[in-house]
């Protein structure tokens, strides 16, 4: 069967992860530092054919398909691997991007602390790049490439693809797609603009992981933030559970929602709606399913609703061996920062009160077994080490506090679909000397919840003795990747450097590599 238009995506976003939506941040990393074998086999296996469309796929891509199918063209979504047999007889090869040139916040960081160099993300995408090139040559279709990470394409569009689209693909990105059929030109970067609730269709196939979209957009409105520009929307939860069925046919016992925030689910004005949430958790864990988990919460509306928190909680049954870890904006401990750059942030409390929320909220989250993994943006135009200074001490009383939460200082990226798309990029040369204080403080706590945690994570190996093992060799790990973070923190970040010749993808960087690990391995 032959179809007008194809969608698929680099191997580093068409890929499940090896289960888990954790492991994909391997992906941040610098490609010399990972083997492509760890890549290829465990952190971005491949997704199989089931027919002519894959067995499953990242969720963007299946909300694109139904888009498109909705409106009357004949499309399919296609693995990366496979796209040859497919686009030969295509007029657009639809694409989904993550982070194509490695700029996203985690792989900003992960770069510059590990001396550099381009990031799996990316090398996955000038791959991918490369095959289409030869393949748009042979077959004469064009390529629309849209996504999270389409802004970083909107700075710099490579010459293989047509037409970057920013934005929501509801509403526009069919007639883009009609008038590519038709032959007739169309701008080489379009914005499409944001869909009503009833133009959102509903998804035909199954999503990776489950997933399936209860919320669109953050009415917080910070600054730095590409998901604020857009209108707040919840999706009806009729809709939600019929893709929550889809996903249950194609197989995927778990439910993963997406959203900025799972507490604005049926919210107006950024308040809590107890009884929306209740009954959106209850209605789909009734359906049969293993768990729900949400990847973002944020620390005020928990503060504000903490028996919506335990409602979560219990109706997904977390306990101790089945917590959730969603990611939460700590941003900065700085008043500062926080009145130019995030001021609904803290509501509906005011940027003044932003450290007892934070604490407030962190008790409130380890109560009902939900460990945040509470991200950071350093690197402000005006930040000083004051602004620094007052991050550090609000991560020390949540250290003084003995939470499990984990704490990652990221850079402030300039998205350019942001209010700070004209900000400087930040580097470590850039960035306030204290932040490698701050990065050290963080990591050390990171690493010592991490290590309080291996008898849970490990529990599952039923013998002893390799159970004894692997706590050992975890162990020794952290203590090893802990001194690594002291050096950047007493070299100012020059130890980075250090990392520079380390690539794991060839033989000479192996032994160089395997030479620097023993030197490492030797420190006290």
């Amino acid at each position: 069967m032959t179809y007008q238009i194809i969608l698929s995506s680099d191997r580093g976003s068409f890929t499940d992860y090896g289960g888990s939506s954790v492991l994909g941040y391997v992906a941040c990393m610098p490609s010399r530092l990972v083997p492509r074998f760890f890549m290829d086999k465990f952190f971005t296996p491949k997704v199989p054919l089931k027919g002519d469309n894959a067995a499953y796929a990242p969720y963007a891509l299946r909300k694109v398909e139904a888009i498109l199918s909705n409106s009357g063209f004949n499309v399919t979504v296609i693995p990366p691997e496979k796209i040859e047999k497919y686009v030969k007889d295509a007029k657009i090869l639809g694409i989904t991007v993550h982070d194509p040139f490695g700029l996203n916040p985690v792989s900003a960081k992960l770069s510059f602390i590990f001396g550099g160099g381009p990031t799996w993300t990316a090398q996955f995408f000038s791959e991918f790049g490369e095959k289409v090139s030869k393949l748009k040559e042979k077959y004469n279709f064009k390529v629309i490439a849209g996504g999270p990470g389409s802004w970083e394409l909107s700075l710099r569009k490579p010459d293989w693809v047509d037409v970057v689209f920013l934005g929501e693909a509801e509403v526009d990105l069919p007639i883009i797609a009609k008038k590519i059929i038709d032959g007739e030109d169309v701008p080489p970067i379009v914005k499409g603009r944001n869909a009503k609730i009833e133009e959102i269709p509903t998804i035909k196939n199954p999503a990776r992981l489950g997933e399936v979209q209860i919320t669109r957009g953050c009415p917080r409105g910070c600054k730095f933030c590409s998901v604020t520009p857009e209108t707040f929307r919840s999706i009806p939860l009729d809709q939600i559970k019929k893709e929550v069925e889809v996903n249950l046919k194609g197989g995927w016992r778990r439910v993963e929602f997406i959203t900025d925030d799972v507490m604005l689910y049926g919210s107006s004005k950024l308040r809590t709606n107890h009884d929306a949430i209740v009954k959106l958790f209850t209605e789909v864990m009734n359906m049969g399913v293993d768990g729900i988990w949400f990847p973002h919460i944020s620390a005020p509306a928990v503060r504000e609703s903490p028996k919506t928190v335990k409602a979560i909680a219990e109706i997904a049954r977390y306990d101790v061996d089945r917590a959730a870890a969603p990611v939460v904006g700590l941003e900065t401990g700085s008043l500062k920062i926080l009145e130019k750059y995030m001021t609904a942030k803290a509501f509906p409390w005011t940027p003044r009160e932003w450290k007892d929320v934070i604490l407030d909220a962190t008790a409130i989250m380890n109560d009902n077994y939900i460990y945040p993994c509470y991200t950071m943006t350093i690197g402000y135009p005006e930040e000083d080490e004051k602004d620094v200074e007052d991050s550090i001490n609000l991560v020390q009383s949540i250290i003084d506090h003995k939470f499990t939460a984990w704490i990652f200082p990221l850079p402030v990226i300039p998205i350019s679909t942001t209010y700070i798309s004209k900000n400087p990029y930040p580097k470590p040369e850039t960035l306030p000397q204290n932040y490698w204080d701050l990065l050290y403080i963080s990591w050390h706590y990171d690493l010592k919840v991490t290590r309080d945690l291996i008898p849970i994570l490990t529990g599952g190996i039923k013998n002893k003795l390799v159970r004894k093992f692997v706590q050992i060799m975890i162990d020794k790990i952290f203590s090893n990747i802990d001194y690594i973070f002291l050096q950047l923190k007493n070299t100012k970040g020059e130890f980075s450097k250090t990392f520079s010749q380390i690539n794991l993808n060839n033989t000479l960087g192996v032994i160089k590599s395997i030479y620097w690990l023993i030197r490492i391995a030797a420190k006290p």
